[in-house]
């Protein structure tokens, strides 16, 4: 009797999946054999397709090897020129104007290595943005495609001509013929598409596939704005007796801002150093250590606030010990009970000086039930990379607890937090500590006037200011900002800074 066969060993998977950060520099490798003489991806391109809409990110992989890719992202497509470009559509390559809400899909690239091209790997991937298409419940898929065999005769006949040629099936081009094989319909031809693609010249059939399963959803026709309500906490720092002092302060806040129907609550830095008062030690040093034991009853406590008043909370921030170092941690404390930190990446001399705090050294973007937001703790709003590095990720709105001790330093945050805002055509909060600790070494003296920014253009607040406290009084501000007006001024505004970028002559290369 024969032994039976083991198929496993003839077994080649074709497998078609959602890109990954590994994937990287494969994809790279494969853009130099499918697209020779054309400038290919960079890496902070891809990590961004990968930060902001990873589904839109597919590769196909066959045997271990990846063989093909494809990109895209959602937009609104009525709010771009028939005539735009490339760069128009993607936002230089790096499709931060992704739209969530929106209703088409726009791919933006397909590949196939040239030795797998006869193995339905391109179909395979416009399946797939099909099927993501139907999940998403979008009208169409839209296309900006090559027309590659174009250079060849270019001479004898218009791009129009070429094109009408090509769908009577009377010269072959490998890219149109295969869109209209695959149940895409030409929109119209689009001149200077890609400044690169000399085989084109740099010609595009903007092409369209219908989604026959697309379910009209009125809230979409009727959703104008996307509204978040912010409450920022203008906290006073005074004498207290115990951990219980400060957490029913901390409360009385959270339900001021659950009773306003705030989305976000936003305390100061450090402001549980507060606790400090009793804790009876005169070495900062020694003192912050004592502080940092409070960690676990900080965090029940703001998790349990977050999920009993249904309001996501950045907490100030608090000094935290992981093991050798202390760092000034700011968390999210999100109302579904997830918790997510931001370490303070810039740590001012006064606080290397007295406590000896070490620096962090990512610069996170959390998801939360109101878009993506990023928090930068004082000292670092000071810093525009950081920023731009954020907003690069998806960031809408930028928190900046802050803890300053005069008019000065408060000021250089409340000035970097105002120029962020128009930089990045962004949101910003800024939520300082008032009052005084007078027995607590470098905690003295406090001076803050919160607020919240926008960008300065005609849809938002005339000098770009939605609201600020009274300066030096406990109080509260609460504001609205408006996530769909950010996003249509981002694409159609007086100025857009975030579109008018010069990446030809520079760029911010985040090393994480």
């Amino acid at each position: 009797m024969s032994n039976k066969l083991d198929l496993a060993q003839f077994e080649k998977k074709m497998i078609i999946r959602p890109m990954e950060h590994r994937d990287i520099d494969d994809i790279l490798k494969l853009q130099t054999f499918c697209f020779p003489g054309m400038e290919p991806w960079t890496i902070d391109q891809l990590e961004s397709h990968l930060e902001i809409f990873q589904e839109g990110q597919i590769i196909a992989e066959f045997d271990g090897e990846i063989i093909g890719s494809c990109s895209s992202l959602i937009i609104n497509f009525d709010e771009y020129d028939d005539r735009h470009t490339w760069d128009d559509v993607t936002n230089n390559g790096y499709i931060t104007n992704h739209h969530p809400d929106g209703y088409n899909l726009y791919g933006i690239e397909i590949m196939v290595h040239p030795d797998f091209r006869r193995m339905k790997v391109g179909h395979r991937l416009y399946e797939a943005r099909k099927e993501l298409a139907r999940k998403y419940n979008l009208k169409s898929i839209i296309i900006g495609g090559r027309i590659p065999n174009y250079h060849k005769y270019k001479d004898e006949m218009t791009a129009r001509q070429y094109v009408d040629a090509v769908s009577w099936h009377q010269i072959y081009d490998p890219v149109l013929s295969f869109q209209l094989i695959n149940g895409f319909t030409l929109m119209r031809i689009n001149p200077n598409y890609l400044p690169d693609d000399k085989q084109s010249n740099k010609y595009a059939t903007l092409m369209e596939w219908n989604n026959v399963d697309y379910v009209p959803l009125s809230k979409r026709h009727y959703k104008t704005s996307y509204p978040v309500r912010i409450c920022s906490v203008q906290y006073m720092m005074r004498q207290i007796s115990s951990f219980d002092d400060f957490a029913n302060q901390v409360e009385y806040f959270t339900d001021v801002a659950s009773d306003a129907s705030a989305d976000f609550v936003v305390f100061p830095e450090i402001f549980t150093s507060q606790l400090m008062s009793f804790l009876n030690e005169k070495s900062p040093s020694l003192a912050i250590r004592k502080l940092t034991e409070y960690t676990e009853q900080y965090i029940e406590l703001f998790t349990d606030l977050a999920v009993r008043y249904n309001v996501n909370i950045i907490g100030g921030s608090h000094f935290v010990d992981e093991g050798e170092d202390i760092y000034n941690i700011s968390y999210l404390f999100r109302r579904d009970g997830t918790i997510e930190k931001q370490y303070k990446i810039h740590i001012t001399p006064n606080e290397r000086l007295w406590w000896g705090i070490s620096q962090g050294d990512q610069v996170q973007v959390f998801d939360t039930d109101c878009g993506k937001i990023a928090i930068q703790i004082c000292y670092d709003i000071e810093f525009p990379e950081l920023a731009r590095i954020a907003v690069d990720k998806g960031a809408n709105i930028i928190f900046t607890p802050f803890c300053t001790d005069d008019r000065q330093g408060y000021l250089r945050v409340r000035y970097c937090a105002q120029a962020r805002a128009v930089e990045n055509q962004i949101y910003t909060v800024i939520s300082g500590t008032v009052g005084n600790l007078p027995q607590t070494e470098n905690m003295d003296i406090q001076y803050a006037q919160s607020a919240i920014f926008a960008p300065s253009d005609f849809e938002f607040a005339r000098d770009g200011i939605v609201g600020e406290t009274n300066p030096n009084i406990e109080m509260v501000l609460i504001g609205d900002v408006d996530l769909e007006v950010l996003r249509r001024q981002r694409q159609d505004g007086t100025v857009m800074q975030l579109k008018d970028r010069r990446r030809d002559i520079y760029e911010v290369v985040y090393k994480k």
